[in-house]
């Protein structure tokens, strides 16, 4: 077959397979048109999850008459100057409604603010209709009508109505989040609505845009993030490690303002919460990234989703540091989702635990697991102080106060109790089925799980030893070749004084390969070659070394996990306090090294509302 020129039409369905995936596609890069517009305020009305109809207003600055025409042409944009790397709008190809009108019929009215009227133009299956005057508010609406008409095989691609509204709900809802300040209203079929009001651009009205789109308990269970590293500025809100979901949905990241699903920062996220969240719960969170437009290129896809970094480590060592930093500083806080099912489990008709149900993201917490895990270990030594003698024996009271004391030294403790009570976590007051602490502050009642609190501290107490001094290594009798790929070693070599200072001594060995000649020796036996791969997967991924890190991270915790206080031990009341105030003086002691809750606190006036005082 002879090379031919293809048709306009043609040009632009093959565009439209990339730039329109499905009906969230097109609410995307219309919503974005109205932003990049100046709209404050923009409306979306769908029917049949949007392949029957979708439809966009706003009230932005409108187009001319006569650039109808052009707004459907490709390659014909109004945000883009001279420099492909000055990109300050959301869009900027100019590919959009000419994609769009090519595989269903399309129809834009629009009026500028000075005009008296307005003019319209209409696109189906790629024949353009000639521009006519038409009635319309200043602004612009956009009519999409039976989308993929044009290429019906496109059409058994696509999921129910029900999937394909709730995707171009999210798409909104991403989008809102950057832009508080701008109204957002969607309508479908179904009679659902979502609406965001307007708020502001400060800190507070982003923060209330955010519960708008994530739920009100977020800013309770969040931390602002405000960190700088050279010219890359980070801003947002991320949860606490109590405050999970069981998937990433609800992890929004923004590039200068552009929403992005970028694998670098995902893995950053990752990396920050790795100590403190098991592997299956995911932290929410929402970052927004500002840089220099030349120094980052969002034009590496046609949904624009995709970004590249010109620094991509620079950018994750700034998220996971500013992360990490702002969780130590938060110190100890529970989840209020954790209040709210201990007071769910008071009421009458509720499940066991009070377990509200998965929407708030809080797994309930179940006691059997505790007891399961904890079969088969003798009770421990208290890490607090010398264990008396039948100290953990079966016949001993439920709680040992110890001898009554005179009238002076009762006034003492007293004392010292009434100074705890203006702690965190406040004055132990008992032990309760041998492994929960029941502790009174000023205003609250805490209950600690000791296993998981003093699995906590162990932990952070064995990776501070580990990480302040260079990890033992151990000598191979014989050098390990590992072959690889070039680059792969020679991103290794770059990063070799890193991984000897955790025991891993490596250095190239020729073209193509890296001899390993020390191991660390936390890791006893192990497989050489299958770590070393690794570590040259995830420097070419991230630019980092972090799976070494991690694996040594998985020893203390396993070593802290069997080192801890078992759950079937008792404690005196001085060896429960003495856990509070380490729990209050660690970082991120407010879940154990497995993600789950070390206490949940139950405010007084709740305490007051279940017995009807309030």
């Amino acid at each position: 077959m002879p090379i031919r020129q293809l048709s306009e039409t043609m040009i632009n369905q093959i565009a439209a397979g990339e730039v329109v995936e499905r009906p969230a596609s097109v609410v995307k890069e219309l919503v974005e048109n109205a932003l990049d517009a100046g709209a404050s305020r923009i409306e979306v009305a769908t029917a049949g999850g949007g392949l029957n109809l979708i439809r966009v207003v706003d009230d932005g600055s409108g187009m001319p008459e006569e650039e109808l025409a052009l707004a459907i042409s490709r390659h014909c944009t109004s945000k883009l100057g001279d420099d492909i790397l000055d990109i300050r709008s959301l869009g900027f190809r100019g590919e959009a409604l000419p994609s769009i009108g090519s595989v269903s019929k399309l129809a834009i009215r629009s009026r500028t603010r000075q005009a008296d009227s307005g003019a319209e133009i209409a696109v189906e299956g790629g024949r353009v209709s000639s521009v006519r005057p038409a009635p319309t508010n200043r602004g612009t609406s956009v009519e999409v009508r039976d989308l993929f008409f044009a290429t019906p095989a496109r059409l058994k691609f696509m999921k129910t109505e029900r999937a394909e509204a709730t995707a171009i709900a999210d798409v909104i809802k991403r989008i809102a989040i950057a832009f508080p300040a701008v109204r957002f209203s969607l309508s479908g079929t179904d009679r659902s609505t979502l609406e965001l009001s307007a708020t502001s651009d400060d800190v507070e009205g982003r923060l209330a845009r955010i519960a708008q789109v994530m739920g009100t308990d977020f800013p309770d269970n969040s931390i602002v993030i405000d960190a700088a590293r050279e010219s890359v500025r980070l801003e947002g809100h991320v949860s606490i490690p109590s405050y999970t979901r069981g998937n990433a949905l609800q992890q929004y990241a923004y590039v200068n303002g552009r929403p992005v699903r970028d694998k670098l920062i995902a893995s950053a996220i990752r990396g920050a919460y790795a100590d403190v969240l098991p592997r299956d719960r995911h932290a929410v969170t929402v970052l927004f990234l500002s840089l220099d437009p030349a120094f980052v290129d969002v034009n590496v896809h046609p949904a624009k989703a995709d970004v590249r970094f010109r620094d991509p480590g620079l950018v994750r060592g700034l998220i996971v540091g500013a992360i990490r930093q702002a969780l130590a500083g938060a110190g100890i806080r529970p989840a209020t989702t954790g209040t709210q099912a201990m007071m769910g489990a008071f009421r009458p008709g509720t499940t066991s635990y009070g377990h509200p149900g998965p929407a708030n993201g809080h797994r309930a917490y179940n006691p059997d697991f505790r007891a399961a895990t904890s079969a088969g270990y003798e009770p421990q030594r208290s890490p607090f102080r010398p264990l008396d003698a039948g100290f953990a024996e079966a016949a001993q009271a439920s709680f040992d106060t110890g001898p009554l004391h005179s009238a002076d030294a009762r006034a003492g403790l007293t004392e010292v109790a009434e100074v705890l009570l203006q702690t965190e976590l406040g004055a132990a007051r008992a032990q309760v089925h041998e492994n929960y602490i029941v502790a009174q502050t000023r205003d609250s009642l805490v209950i600690v799980d000791q296993h998981a609190a003093h699995e906590r501290l162990v932990y952070e107490a064995l990776k501070n030893a580990l990480h302040s001094r260079p990890v033992p290594a151990q000598m191979l009798l014989m050098p390990e070749i590992v072959d690889l790929p070039e680059e792969d070693a020679e991103r290794l070599a770059l990063h070799a004084e890193t991984l000897a200072r955790f025991g891993l001594g490596i250095e190239r060995f020729g073209p193509g390969a890296v001899a390993v000649r020390e191991t660390p020796a936390m890791l006893g036996e192990t497989d050489v070659t299958q770590l070393v791969r690794d570590l040259a997967d995830e420097i070419a991924d991230s630019d980092t070394s972090d799976t070494l890190k991690e694996r040594l991270d998985a020893i203390a915790a396993t070593m802290a996990c069997h080192g801890s206080v078992r759950s079937g031990r008792r404690l005196r009341p001085e060896e429960m306090n003495a856990l509070l105030r380490q729990m209050e003086a660690t970082p991120g002691s407010g879940t154990c090294n497995h993600g789950r809750p070390t206490y949940i606190e139950l405010k007084l006036a709740d305490i007051e509302k279940l017995f009807g005082r309030r």
